[in-house]
């Protein structure tokens, strides 16, 4: 599966901002899809992943009750929306899928196709 996320910006603190993820490929629905960031001089880090079928998610701390994953697979998309935006969430945000992963949540290593990433700036 091709991934090509979309929908970076700037935005102010306390602000939102949604991210779209695009799939090539008709067995969308058998990945776990999944968001990760990586800011300037840091590693890559889980944000939020949702199962195959969208019934189950799960969140990074630091995203919870702030950002909400979702995916239509009708359309081959995942969709990451942000609200409350702080300047900490400042990154590179790349989507990220894996047909193989048990569970909705995992390292980098654990994913086997990816996004290009788009930036997310935060400023106050």
């Amino acid at each position: 599966v091709q991934l090509q996320a979309c929908g970076g910006g700037s935005v102010q603190v306390g602000g939102s901002l949604g991210l779209s993820c695009a799939a090539s490929g008709r067995t969308f629905r058998n990945y776990v899809m999944a968001w990760f960031r990586q800011a300037p001089g840091k590693e890559r880090e889980f944000v939020a992943g949702i199962s195959g079928g969208g019934g189950s998610t799960d969140y990074d701390d630091s995203a919870k009750g702030r950002f909400t994953i979702s995916r239509d697979n009708a359309k081959n998309t995942v969709y990451l929306q942000m609200h409350s935006l702080r300047p900490e969430d400042t990154a590179v945000y790349y989507c990220a899928a894996d047909r193989f992963l048990r569970g909705t949540r995992g390292s980098p290593s654990e994913f086997g196709h990816w996004g290009q990433g788009t930036l997310v700036t935060v400023s106050s």
